[in-house]
């Protein structure tokens, strides 16, 4: 057993939670958004705004009508198996060989896990390159044997549980929309906190949402957490960090917060509350979906990407013809859920707490 330890730390194989749960899951989000989330920019910018270079067909795959033709947004989109792949290989410091052989390893699993892929990705992304580790530089042949292994062992893997893994997100992910459609009231309030709480934790909320496929009123709904969570600690702690804290929080993330609640938990309540209340208005009031990719579910207002992927599913509706068109209200909604609602909401919900003493003067100040 001994012996074992200390192969598995020469290699650098940790099995925590921390690795997988928040190191790997937050790596792959930043995998889809350089990739998936970039290229749903990118189109519709070129849609909307009728940027030539946005809208050119660069590549076209196939022949007839199987053709699949791709523009920049849409290379960027194709290759997001391949993105968190690699991302999740980086978080778990995996050798170049090794790296750079989980860019097939992530499409296949992409691909094999249909909808649920991402789920799919993250498990077999962490075993390839968890085994890859394992056999780097253990021979004199390490250029043939370390990317055939990884290669042979993701796909391998991939090819036995990718569907089944992809079948169960998508599952999942389907009840939670259904549910929110069902009870939009009280589903409503349960996924904006619940995803707002992730995004300020150091896990990756944008990851979960994409893992589960939350869009539509659901979708609606997380972006409503988050927003609360970014924009109310952005405000609430204006007096501590003023507009720096603004940009850094607001437009960056509420995760900075994270020494702050640890020491004082109650600083939690008044963005968590606002969550609370911001999540029903979203889905009872003004029917707010985000049709865009499902990871802006989870992006708050970081890049003002949850926004954005609004807007960009508003786009897509309306070219579709599932929208007629995009209101005044819609806009009037997204504003007032998004930024207005948590940045008046907030400091009025820490009031109380100021007054009783529950919130002292620099306990939100970032270090």
């Amino acid at each position: 057993m001994g012996k074992f330890q200390t192969f598995l730390k020469r290699k650098n194989i940790v099995f925590s939670a921390r690795r997988y749960g928040i190191d790997a899951l937050g790596a792959m989000a930043q995998g889809l958004f350089a990739s998936l989330l970039v290229g749903t920019i990118l189109n519709t910018l070129g849609t909307q705004l009728h940027i030539g270079f946005l809208t050119k067909i660069l590549v076209t795959v196939g022949t007839g009508e199987k053709a699949v033709n791709y523009t920049m947004g849409g290379l960027a989109s194709a290759m997001v198996g391949p993105a968190m792949a690699v991302a999740i290989g980086y978080a778990l410091q995996a050798p170049p060989l090794v790296l750079f052989t989980l860019v097939p390893v992530g499409f296949a699993t992409n691909a094999l896990g249909g909808a649920g892929g991402p789920l799919a990705v993250l498990v077999v992304a962490i075993i390839a390159a968890e085994i890859g580790k394992a056999v780097s530089k253990e021979t004199k042949v390490d250029i043939l044997v370390t990317p055939i292994v990884t290669l042979l062992v993701g796909v391998g893997i991939a090819c036995l549980i990718a569907r089944p893994i992809g079948a169960a997100a998508q599952w999942v992910g389907k009840f939670i929309m259904w549910a929110t459609e069902l009870r939009p009231f009280l589903m409503g309030i349960i996924v904006s906190v619940v995803v707002g709480v992730a995004l300020t934790l150091p896990i990756s909320s944008a990851a979960i949402c994409t893992v589960f496929g939350l869009v539509g009123l659901a979708g609606g709904a997380a972006v409503a957490g988050c927003c609360a969570q970014m924009v109310g600690f952005a405000i609430m702690s204006f007096r501590e960090n003023r507009w720096g804290g603004i940009v850094s929080q607001g437009l960056g993330t509420s995760m900075l917060q994270m020494g702050n609640i640890v020491k004082n938990p109650k600083v939690w309540i008044p963005p968590t509350l606002c969550s609370a209340i911001t999540g029903p208005i979203a889905t009872c009031v003004f029917r707010m979906q985000m049709n865009g990719a499902a990871v802006n579910s989870g992006m708050g207002t970081c890049g003002l990407c949850g926004p954005i992927g609004v807007w960009t599913g508003w786009a897509s509706d309306v070219a579709s013809g599932a929208k007629a068109a995009v209101t005044a209200m819609d806009w009037i909604g997204l504003a007032l859920v998004a930024i207005v609602l948590p940045a008046v909401l907030t400091p009025l919900l820490a009031w109380p707490l100021r007054k009783w003493g529950w919130i002292k003067d620099g306990d939100l100040t970032l270090s």
